[in-house]
């Protein structure tokens, strides 16, 4: 009597149903059978299946934040200016719409009443600062300081107790936010983190416009390759390629070179200094 045949039959079960399994992916892949239209929801299965997978990464990443008092009445009143500037084109707010384009958003841009009542404070912060992949939820690290960041998550967490009318009443209290992503000069001749700066590239979207090496997605010839740049005897075909001028031309390449399709795009100080750094490691010959 052969012992082994079930565990063996078991075995050819389980390679079968991967191979099927693999074989329908790649079908479903090369043919385009998915649709991927933003007018067509997620099918009810796959939706539940990813967003379980984004709450659990959240908590494995987030459980161990230390989250620091938030009662603080300054620090709600920023969360809210906060909160209108960044948040409400696309989440809407206690009887307020979002913004139009927000409509056409798949997933769908949930109104945050639930979240903030069922998600711990250091899920929230944690996704205000990093964002969720393929949502059109933005990562804010790069345009909010981390006080600003726990302020809009102080203010979250009273949106499931305020009425329409609160949220009216806060509005006529408080002026419009300044212009909050706007820098200062940035030092001049300083590198920053090349590491650092690889993250940077990503959430400053320089992979839309330049030919990156390394970069996925970075293939695109609107702006020209970065890939030699420390080569280059110019940068801009205006300023020498110095790290100073590096930094100076990231921070505000409309002041050094105006009509250039280069837009500023608001690159804090440490940003630009460790962009600078990244980019000048895409030669070995950089200055140094």
């Amino acid at each position: 009597m052969d012992t082994y045949k079930p565990l063996r039959t078991a075995v050819a079960t389980v390679f079968a149903v991967i191979v099927l399994a693999a074989i329908a992916g790649a079908g479903i892949d090369y043919f385009g059978l998915y649709n991927v239209a933003a007018t067509h929801e997620h099918a009810n299965v796959l939706y539940h299946f990813l967003h379980g997978v984004m709450r659990r990464s959240v908590s494995a990443r987030a459980d161990d934040i230390q989250v620091p008092d938030l009662d603080n009445p300054r620090q709600l009143d920023n969360g809210f200016v906060l909160f209108r500037e960044h948040c409400l084109q696309c989440h809407g707010a206690p009887g307020v719409a979002p913004h139009a384009f927000a409509f056409g958003l798949r997933p769908m841009p949930p109104d945050l009443v639930s979240p903030a009542k069922d998600w711990p404070s250091s899920h929230l912060y944690w996704v205000i600062k990093y964002g969720i992949k393929m949502t059109a939820m933005p990562a804010w690290e790069h345009r909010l300081s981390e006080q600003d960041m726990w302020a809009l998550t102080a203010f979250l967490k009273r949106l499931p107790t305020m009425s329409p009318a609160d949220y009216r009443q806060w509005n006529m209290r408080l002026p419009p936010a300044g212009d909050a992503s706007a820098a200062t000069a940035p030092p001049p001749g300083k590198l920053g983190n090349a590491r650092a700066g690889r993250h940077a590239v990503d959430e400053y979207l320089c992979a839309t416009c330049h030919q990156i090496p390394g970069v996925a997605g970075a293939d695109s010839t609107v702006g020209p390759p970065l890939a030699g740049i420390g080569r280059r005897k110019y940068i801009g075909g205006v300023l020498p390629n110095t790290p100073e001028n590096m930094v100076r031309w990231l921070h505000d390449p409309q002041q050094v070179k105006p009509g250039s399709a280069m837009p500023n795009l608001r690159i804090r100080e440490q940003d630009a200094a460790d962009i600078a750094a990244f980019l000048y490691t895409l030669d070995q010959t950089s200055p140094q």
